[in-house]
């Protein structure tokens, strides 16, 4: 099951008259790109078909940039404490669930089954809806270790830790690409709610077809 995402062509146009094109990156560096997958974990996909429908692009997105030596970073939900604003907000039974939604045993063992993760992968737990929030997750320092300037947001749920993920790292200078059919929200609409104010305000938006192109046709200066 996939969603149907859409970029309206005014927002295509609003763009195009500002910059001269389309897209806001042209082009990307894979040994210098960071496919990010959040939160695809059994809580989330046992109970969307919007989530398992996204599994195969990000498999593909994840063999293209391991061949290109791109860097794979698999972030899963930390099994951290409630604050108490956040008990106060979800209340104690919505609370525990989240609390645990990572599962535990090791990281690689949290992961949808259907992925393949590889011994170079990046696997790391947040404590926040966003994988780049300073203190609470070590994605960026484990990415500025390998020199990565560019990431491929994907995973689950589209428009809460997904897009506080790409909001944050487009604030940290990343070239931050939302990848379209790439992300699942539980609707259509929240998807697209999502990649309408990402484009328009931090960053990219590209399917996973395009990127796939970007991917190999990117040839090394000189």
């Amino acid at each position: 099951m996939m969603h149907e995402w859409r970029i309206e062509q005014r927002e295509y146009e609003r763009h195009e008259s500002r910059r001269g094109r389309r897209h806001g990156y042209e082009w990307l560096n894979p040994a210098r790109t960071a496919l990010i997958v959040v939160d695809m974990v059994p809580f989330f996909l046992n109970e969307s078909a919007y989530a398992r429908g996204i599994v195969p692009n990000i498999e593909s997105l994840a063999h293209a940039l391991r061949a290109r030596h791109g860097t794979v970073a698999w972030v899963l939900p930390a099994a951290h404490h409630p604050s108490p604003a956040s008990l106060e907000l979800l209340g104690p039974m919505a609370a525990e669930l989240f609390r645990t939604s990572g599962g535990d045993g090791p990281l690689e063992t949290r992961i949808w089954q259907e992925f393949n993760v590889r011994v170079d992968d990046v696997l790391v737990e947040k404590s926040a809806a966003s994988a780049f929030f300073p203190g609470l997750c070590e994605l960026h320092a484990r990415l500025q270790d390998r020199n990565i300037e560019t990431v491929l947001i994907t995973g689950t749920v589209a428009n809460v830790c997904c897009e506080s993920t790409a909001r944050d790292a487009s604030t940290l200078g990343y070239r931050t690409i939302m990848v379209a059919d790439g992300n699942a929200a539980q609707r259509d609409q929240d998807l697209n709610a999502t990649l309408h104010v990402f484009y328009r305000t931090f960053g990219d938006v590209r399917p996973t077809s395009e990127l796939l192109t970007m991917i190999d046709g990117f040839r090394p200066a000189g």
